[in-house]
């Protein structure tokens, strides 16, 4: 294994300083470097000519400055990284963790939205191949990943930002509304539970008529203008997500595992009654600790109780106190809404350019919900279209597995179907899936140029933008090496994904 991974880095090395040298010569004769200048009525024009030239060594062929470019690079061995300067005199070096954090709290988000989303969906439409929710799912897929990114976004923007800060003005729900959303939910909900034509029947009524029932409530109490789950649905969400995850994990029969999940449900609304002060006054690095602490006591609690069994029992106990913590932060940070609604931004929050409001000043909550906000409807954008990919790929792999001997023995030894899919199926069919996760990182980092412009986030995307557009080669080089970077870890991580999923690949 070590020497693999030794051959491996020297090839990506390798690799990368070829794939920058092509790119380097290709943006250094993509445009003239000083046609901005050489347009310019100022009087010492002939000054910043020359001192340009000096600078970006303008004056040497684009092959040898690439050399000067990749000794700067060579430095960061040492710890001295020079990837050179823009046509402002900025550092690239400054630059590119401002936009790479930009673009981090972009992508994040979505990319990790539409992995969990896409594979959950896909191994569901798989379970019920050939149903209506499948065909209805494969059409909102085909119908997502045809959308160009730019028009997804600009129908976000003006459907979705603007008319619902419009509605907030004055929250109120028209019957025609109401009526369309509830048969819209209930047509859905009845597609993904099945069933016969009578049991179909009446999973739509109650949808449609909670649905209806629930929006007039909300309408009523304010709610869309001062949002909170309260003790009542904090308490309902934490139950049912320990529920989920007994029932996903262990099935419904294993008395440990809902012992091991109400233990941590019962801890988590224990801490959402006592944690109120301390939460009010918590910063970014208490958050952490709390859910660090929460997993541990999650992984306790699974290992006392486990009993032969601990490893399954740890997990579902790490994952219910994980996910039920996050209720409670949840609901803090939707207690602060109104207070950010109408103190920060004008009682318009969802917000449609920019990945932050200039100059906010506040505690962590209402920093929290800005960032949100901001960068709520570009990761929507960047998680339709994902998404769609990561819901057929995971659809057709589980139906391939599905069909092998050993899933076919699996199940002829009488194993319950949920441990067929979980610790047989599932984990052969993210195979494929770890090849497309690697490759997606890189063009999500680099894809998000059109997003980014947009809704005009100054990210990796606008910094490659704007320096290819003045043939600014040095920040297009930055752009290069992190996009490149990212690219050869995460594939040379996926070989190594593979080894953990199938063992029949593992290198010796």
């Amino acid at each position: 294994m070590v020497s693999f991974i030794a051959r491996r880095i020297l090839v990506s090395v390798l690799i990368l300083i070829a794939a920058s040298f092509i790119m380097y010569n290709l943006a250094a004769i993509a445009g003239n470097p000083l046609q901005d200048l050489q347009g310019s009525n100022s009087p010492n024009r002939a000054a910043l000519i020359a001192a340009r030239v000096a600078t970006q060594h303008l004056d040497v062929i684009p092959p040898l400055r690439w050399g000067i470019w990749i000794g700067g690079v060579g430095k960061c061995v040492i710890g001295q990284c020079d990837l050179g300067t823009t046509f402002h005199n900025q550092p690239v070096t400054q630059l590119l963790p401002q936009a790479m954090q930009s673009t981090l709290q972009l992508v994040t988000f979505s990319f990790v939205l539409a992995i969990i989303f896409g594979i959950g969906l896909g191994i569901v439409t798989a379970l019920r191949a050939y149903s209506g929710f499948d065909y209805g799912v494969t059409l909102v897929s085909f119908f997502l990943y045809s959308l160009p990114s730019f028009l997804m976004a600009v129908l976000l923007k003006s459907f979705v930002a603007l008319d619902y800060n419009n509605f907030l003005a004055k929250p109120h729900i028209a019957v025609t509304t109401l009526i369309v959303i509830a048969v819209v939910l209930g047509a859905i909900v009845q597609l993904v539970v099945g069933g016969d034509a009578r049991r179909r029947a009446i999973v739509f009524g109650l949808t449609a008529v909670v649905t209806a029932g629930m929006l007039l409530l909300m309408e009523a109490t304010a709610w869309f203008n001062d949002p909170s789950l309260g003790p009542v649905f904090v308490i309902l969400f934490s139950a049912g997500l320990g529920l989920a995850m007994v029932t996903m994990l262990a099935g419904t029969r294993n008395n440990r595992a809902w012992l091991v999940g109400g233990i941590n449900v019962l801890i988590a609304i224990i801490c959402y009654f006592t944690l109120q002060g301390l939460l009010n006054v918590s910063s970014g690095g208490t958050i952490f600790i709390l859910a660090v602490a929460a997993v541990v006591v999650g992984l306790a609690s699974g290992y006392f109780v486990g009993g032969h069994d601990r490893g399954l029992m740890m997990r579902i106990g790490a994952l219910t106190a994980f996910l039920t913590a996050g209720v409670i932060v949840l609901d803090r940070f939707m207690r602060s809404w109104h207070n950010y609604s109408i103190n920060f931004v004008g009682g318009r929050p969802i917000a449609t350019v920019g990945s932050g409001t200039p100059g906010l000043q506040a505690d962590f909550w209402i920093t929290g919900l800005d960032t949100y906000t901001h960068l709520l409807l570009p990761s929507i954008s960047l998680l339709l279209i994902s998404f769609a990919s990561y819901t057929r790929y995971s659809r057709s792999g589980m139906l391939e597995v599905l069909e092998q001997d050993y899933v076919r023995t699996a199940r002829a030894k009488g194993l319950p179907e949920r441990t067929v899919i979980v610790r047989h199926a599932l984990r052969n069919m993210l195979i494929p899936i770890a090849t497309l996760v690697a490759t997606d990182i890189g063009a999500l980092l680099g894809g998000a140029i059109i997003t980014e412009t947009v809704f005009a986030i100054s990210g990796m995307g606008a910094l490659f933008n704007s320096g290819l557009s003045i043939t600014d080669v040095n920040p297009v080089m930055g752009y290069f090496l992190v996009i490149a970077i990212t690219a050869i870890v995460f594939n040379f991580l996926a070989d190594l994904a593979y080894s953990v999923l199938d063992p029949r690949v593992r290198v010796r």
